[in-house]
């Protein structure tokens, strides 16, 4: 992680609490060389008061210019004092606030919570979701019931003096909890070149688009190039301005917290991938379909249909068709229609949740290829194999049982070079990510099926032929892209320590990605 600044008006008050912390003063913060010059820092602002053109105030502002990321930041600072926007940002947490009050019997409760934690054990949900509305290390919450349920009537930020004496101890181990990682010492001997957030819940693996032997490689091969790494849930969304970088492994959507982290993390100025402009592209199949028919990337016979023209469609594709909920991943939301009675069946249940359904010639083979591509280079291919007497690669027999056909992963050598060139095409119509290209191969005819933002990387399959230099890749482009960000914020004079600095492997290892667009 990056070395917190710990910057107040009052150190000598804040060492009685903090008495290992380094901490240093506002008017240090201003004006020392040292501390401006700093590309590898973060600020947490203890200042005694936020109000405009406070000391307090301008440390988050001069943080923000320097782009060490305050916390608060000059935005939470104004949040909180416009009641609208109280309101506002509450109204995403209203079942939270309700569920959390189910059994309080009077009318009003105050809530202070220190780096997103309360001594208020019952609370300790709330006091997270709080945190992630307005970031920032301490803050009282009120709120009061009404006719219509409990409401979020206020919200203000602690000065040290206001934290009751009682829990002064919580409170400090709230803050070395959060600066120095689960209750070790707040002064830290060693630090990473760069923070990696990855979003991940090891609690459900399934679906996921990395297994948990897999997340485990990313971290190792992170920590070799400095890169300090936390596993992160859906509850940690305040803490993504704590990284440098925000990877998603969880199945991204734009209806989902996923978009919103990814959101987060490029308003926060965070090298992300998946970043939020592919989930919305490669979400949806509506836009796949017209964006790779305009750039002439061939794909199965599409017809976008709705309520009046799905009668033309059975004209121009004929059965068997293949239906696609435009939104649908992970083959979920996927149908085929042998015949009228299941395409009127499918399509009814389609048009409850979209106005548009994808309609596709069917096109039977034994494996689709998938190719995946870092950075507008090809990473690893496979042949993913369809499901045991079923149509897709996974069978979903219930909500608890999917059967999934076996996969091989292949040397690039053994790809034919129209599959990866037109993979190539498919993923730069996209972006600079990291995607996986699903591809049919029928003869010399070669069709992109789908472009997957979040592709599954898996120990044992994906890894197969690369094993460690496929974590590795991943994680150097990571580390080059942070490069670029603390180049691009570095002085262009003094002796500041923001100068982009090579690492030895900075290409990737093996020959991977040596191929271009044809």
């Amino acid at each position: 992680m990056k070395p917190y600044l710990l910057v107040t008006d009052h150190p000598e008050r804040w060492r009685e609490i903090l008495p290992g912390a380094s901490l240093i003063s506002a008017r240090a913060y201003f004006t020392d060389s040292e501390y401006a010059g700093n590309k590898t820092a973060r600020v947490i602002n203890l200042c005694n008061s936020y109000r405009y053109q406070s000391k307090g105030y301008y440390v988050s502002l001069v943080a923000e210019a320097r782009g060490h990321r305050p916390l608060p930041a000059i935005e939470t600072v104004r949040d909180t004092r416009q009641p609208s926007i109280i309101r506002l940002l509450s109204s995403d947490i209203q079942e939270v606030i309700q569920k959390s009050f189910q059994n309080w019997k009077e009318d009003v409760f105050e809530l202070r919570i220190y780096f997103s934690r309360t001594p208020e054990k019952a609370f300790e949900k709330l006091a997270r979701q709080m945190y992630n509305l307005f970031p920032a290390p301490l803050l009282k919450t009120q709120f009061k019931k009404t006719e219509d349920g409990w409401t979020l009537v206020n919200v203000s930020m602690l000065s040290l003096s206001q934290v009751p004496s009682q829990e002064r101890p919580f409170m400090k181990d709230a803050v070395e909890r959060f600066v120095g990682g689960h209750g070790v010492s707040v002064r830290r001997k060693h630090f990473s070149r760069y923070s990696l957030a990855i979003l991940y819940d090891p609690k459900d693996p399934a679906e996921k688009a990395s297994d948990p032997k897999a997340i485990q490689n990313f971290v190792q091969a992170a920590e070799s190039l400095s890169i300090d790494c936390e596993l992160i849930g859906q509850d940690d969304y305040g803490k993504i301005a704590e990284f440098d970088a925000l990877f998603i492994r969880e199945t991204t959507g734009v209806n989902h917290y996923t978009y919103r982290f990814a959101r987060k993390a490029e308003h926060e100025n965070l090298v992300v991938i998946d970043d939020p402009k592919s989930i919305l592209k490669c979400a949806n199949k509506v836009f796949l379909a017209e964006i790779l028919s305009r750039l002439r990337i061939p794909i199965p016979k599409t017809v976008l249909i709705d309520r009046e023209n799905h009668a033309q469609a059975i004209e121009q594709l004929g059965f068997p068709i293949v239906l696609k909920k435009p939104d649908s991943s992970f083959s979920q939301g996927v149908k085929k229609a042998e015949n009228l009675k299941q395409w009127e069946t499918e399509l009814a249940h389609m048009f409850e949740s979209s106005d548009l359904v994808v309609a596709q010639q069917f096109i039977p083979t034994e494996f689709d290829w998938r190719i995946g591509v870092l950075n507008r280079k090809v990473l690893y291919a496979c042949r993913y194999y369809m499901a045991p007497k079923h149509w897709q690669i996974y069978n979903r027999t219930s909500a608890r049982n999917t059967r999934v056909g076996k996969s091989e992963t292949v040397q690039l050598e053994e790809v034919p070079l129209i599959v990866l060139n037109t993979a190539l095409k498919a993923a730069n119509a996209i972006g600079d990510g990291l995607y996986g290209v699903d591809i049919k191969l029928v003869g010399s005819q070669c069709m992109v099926v789908e472009i997957n933002d979040n592709p599954s990387i898996d120990s044992g399959v994906e890894d197969k032929v690369l094993k460690s230099r496929l974590y590795s890749a991943v994680m150097e482009e990571f580390f080059r892209r942070m490069e670029l960000k603390a180049t691009a914020s570095a002085p262009t004079g003094g002796s500041g320590n923001g100068r982009s600095r090579k690492h030895p492997a900075s290409a990737v290892a093996g020959g991977v990605g040596e191929l271009g667009v044809s």
